[in-house]
């Protein structure tokens, strides 16, 4: 079989196991996030390879990254948090969808759906200061929620937040915080079914944060959001391995430049590998010269500019040719290089190296 020449290939047994490792170290449910096409991978195939691992629940950022879902057969509980401003709410209601709730704008139009009682989750800001309620609308909703259950036009599924992860200290307050506002709302008659703060950090390292289920997403795709700790180190495997075939080789002369404005120069003869991936495909131009690949079991780096379709690899007097795998990040228990590699490299963080990899990249699902 020939190597693709470009190509995410997606392990759905490696998201099902880290659902599993996740509820073992949490011991509650866990919602699983396959928001962004599922962080880049699929949201359909990752769905499904969610609920395998068992997860109860999945969650999206739109409704219509929800609507897809239920289109592909996902009949699972769905959850979507963030909305235009006029948004109305007949089609998720429709379609079982459980709708995020940040305004009082937001519940009325719950309400209002033609299929009530719309499922909500009301979303409150404890300190990320992005969407949720506000603090000075916090009585105002929640007294009216509490009438617009009692009247069945909506139903209370949880109340949740988001912690910031700038540090433990500040993910605690949050927590306290989180606590108070779920007393002023039980003070007016609203009691949740369960509470969910703590996404893949939180859920780790912040047992307190916990509660009722915890929302996973980048520790899902087998990532690690610390710092201080790989994958390895949570017992989670990476899901994505992007790769593509070496397109085309020349020999070259020393003092040749490489790609756009010769920020490479071969110091000797040697020989360039051509690599059909580029910035548009999410490859990040930010790491031009520091990008790390594997060609026939040996680590390179992307030689100048990563370009919109390409990037070229100083091989030296290796044996490389045309149709040799090359593999830009996987897993590194495999000895290739890791997403979060790649991320130190351009400035980011490993969440945005997998979710840019563009629609040109072919996925292949496998288990």
């Amino acid at each position: 079989m020939s190597t693709p020449f470009r190509e995410a290939s997606i392990d759905l047994g490696a998201i099902a196991h880290n659902v599993s490792r996740l509820r073992s170290i949490t011991g509650v449910p866990v919602i699983g996030v396959v928001k962004a096409n599922g962080y880049g991978h699929g949201a359909a195939e990752v769905a499904t390879a969610a609920l395998a691992g068992g997860a109860t629940r999945l969650g999206t950022a739109t409704i219509e990254e929800s609507l897809a879902l239920r289109r592909a057969g996902i009949t699972a509980p769905l959850m979507a948090w963030l909305h235009a401003p006029d948004r109305r709410f007949d089609d998720a209601v429709e379609a079982r969808i459980e709708v995020g709730i940040s305004s009082y704008q937001q519940l009325l139009a719950a309400s209002e759906a033609a299929r009530p009682p719309a499922s909500i989750h009301l979303k409150v800001d404890t300190g990320l200061s992005r969407n949720g309620l506000a603090p000075a609308e916090l009585d105002r909703v929640f007294a009216e929620a509490a009438r617009l259950e009692r009247l069945g036009r909506v139903r209370v599924i949880s109340i949740f937040s988001h912690l910031s992860g700038a540090s433990g200290d500040d993910d605690r307050a949050q927590l306290a915080r989180y606590e108070q506002i779920v007393a002023q709302a039980e003070a007016h008659g609203v009691r949740p079914e369960f509470r969910h703060l703590a996404a893949t950090a939180g859920a780790v390292d912040i047992p307190e944060a916990r509660l009722d289920a915890v929302r996973i997403g980048i520790g899902m795709y087998g990532l690690s959001p610390f710092a201080d700790r790989t994958s390895a180190d949570v017992g989670l495997r990476p899901a994505m391995t992007l790769r593509g075939a070496v397109a085309a080789v020349r020999r070259v002369s020393a003092g040749t430049g490489v790609s756009y404005d010769y920020a490479y120069r071969c110091e000797r003869d040697t020989t360039l590998a051509l690599v059909p991936l580029g910035y548009a495909d999410g490859v990040p131009r930010q790491a031009s010269g520091a990008g790390p690949v594997v060609i026939n079991d040996r680590r390179y780096t992307v030689s100048g500019r990563i370009a919109m379709d390409q990037f070229v690899v100083d091989v030296g007097d290796d044996d490389v040719r045309p149709g040799d795998e090359v593999v830009l990040f996987g897993d590194p228990a495999l000895g290739q290089p890791s997403a979060t590699e790649w991320a130190d490299a351009a400035g980011t963080i490993n969440y945005e190296i997998v979710t840019r990899i563009g629609d040109r990249v072919p996925r292949r699902s496998h288990s």
